[in-house]
């Protein structure tokens, strides 16, 4: 793991780049939920701000692909970042500015400002996520794209979830908006890491032409690799699942484990710690199992989390739970994005990518509207608690369904990441 950190400066800096950024958006995680708390606990609410959050990968992911292959990827990261650290200072004002204590309409109009501001960080990432994934080929060689990003992947964990969530609980005790304070900061910061990156020159790129017409060819070939199009279709519907049950696990967290924003966000840290597991060993297990056999296994853990969550009220349950969650989506990210990077043309590189997380992202904020509706209908008839753990007995049946497809049809060619 050090050797390639050591010898590759760009990677060093991309990668904390990475790091500073999922720094924030891990103190983001849990502060914007956890304002959303302070102003309702109507679950229909935290789901609009959840839906505003990942709304812009389902609006925006195909022009930001043409968009990533036309235009200097290292620009449109910093700006992102940039862009993100404004946004966290706007949220500091709309606490600041907003009524104490406000209910009825006060609450509603806060609400709809937090999810104005959520909807344009979201949009931000898009810009920022997909060009920093399409960069990546360009500062590592091919053959050490799984050990790169699995590397990715760990930092990202670590800070995005071991310890922006706590750090986050942390700040909340001590002042509502000081966590958005640390989360502008850690944006400033990593604007300046990817700043610093020495890019080699791109190939020369072909003359532009009309923009539907440059995204039609990401579509042609991402529909001609059937592979990758069912990789896709299957990623939308894991992470509709993940955002239903994420969405409502805020309350869960509050009301049944009895937890506070600390307790709240080392709870999070847990997932984070599956997370730095699989980025240090699933590169290692997607050699020993080939990535099909690597792609099953992963699909055939990812029910038990939350069918887990449906059954306990245990808190050191939950913390196994989200461990092995955030494990096994890191074995499915080691295999797939290293298959896309290693499959792509460079020149398509954005837009294919930015196709298939439309399809794969774009059903998050379709996810959390779910999550939040399914518990508000069966709350009258269930109570409130029973209502939580459907959602999560929803999420285990999705999952388990999508194992089933992908045991039945998902193949990787040989002789890709096998």
């Amino acid at each position: 793991m050090a050797a390639l950190i050591r010898e590759n400066r760009n990677f060093r800096l991309l990668m904390s780049g990475a790091g500073l950024a999922n720094l924030s958006d891990g103190i983001g995680a849990l502060a914007f939920p956890w304002l959303a708390t302070l102003i309702t606990t109507d679950p229909r609410a935290l789901a609009i701000v959840a839906f505003a959050t990942r709304l812009p990968w389902f609006l925006w992911s195909l022009p930001v692909g043409v968009w990533t292959d036309r235009a200097d990827r290292q620009v449109m990261m910093v700006r992102a970042d940039l862009a993100r650290m404004a946004l966290a200072l706007a949220v500091v004002a709309l606490i600041l500015s907003g009524p104490r204590g406000a209910s009825g309409a006060e609450a509603a109009w806060m609400i709809a400002g937090l999810a104005a501001l959520a909807f344009l960080m979201g949009t931000a990432e898009v810009f920022r996520d997909n060009a920093a994934q399409t960069a990546l080929p360009s500062v590592v060689d091919k053959s050490r794209l799984e050990e790169a990003n699995g590397q990715i992947w760990s930092v990202e964990q670590v800070m995005g979830q071991f310890v922006g969530p706590p750090l986050a609980g942390f700040l909340i005790a001590v002042a509502v908006p000081a966590p958005f304070v640390f989360e502008a900061m850690g944006f400033a910061l990593a604007a300046f890491a990817v700043w610093a990156i020495t890019f080699p020159s791109r190939p020369t790129r072909p003359a532009r032409e009309k923009f539907l017409k440059e995204m039609r060819a990401g579509w042609t070939w991402l529909k001609a690799h059937r592979v990758i199009l069912q990789l896709a279709l299957i990623l939308g519907g894991l992470n509709a699942a993940h955002m239903a049950g994420f969405t409502i696990l805020v309350l869960f967290s509050q009301e049944v484990l009895g937890l506070g924003a600390v307790g709240h966000g080392l709870l999070l840290t847990a997932g984070a710690a599956g997370g730095v597991a699989g980025g240090l060993l699933c590169p290692w297990i997607a050699a020993r199992l080939g990535s099909s056999r690597s792609l099953w296994v992963a699909l055939a853990l990812m029910p038990l989390p939350f069918l887990g969550l449906y059954l306990t009220s245990e808190v050191w349950i939950a913390v196994a739970l989200l461990f092995l969650e955030t494990f096994v989506a890191v074995l499915w990210n080691v295999v797939t994005v290293s298959f896309r990077q290693r499959v792509i043309p460079d020149e398509l590189l954005g837009r294919v990518n930015s196709i298939y997380r439309f399809f794969g992202w774009g059903m998050m904020p379709l996810g959390a509207l779910a999550g939040g509706w399914i518990m508000a209908y069966a709350e009258p008839s269930m109570g409130r608690e029973d209502a939580m753990r459907l959602v999560f007995l929803a999420c285990a049946g999705l999952f388990a369904a999508l194992f089933v497809y992908g045991l039945a049809r998902l193949r990787l060619p040989t002789g890709t990441a096998d």
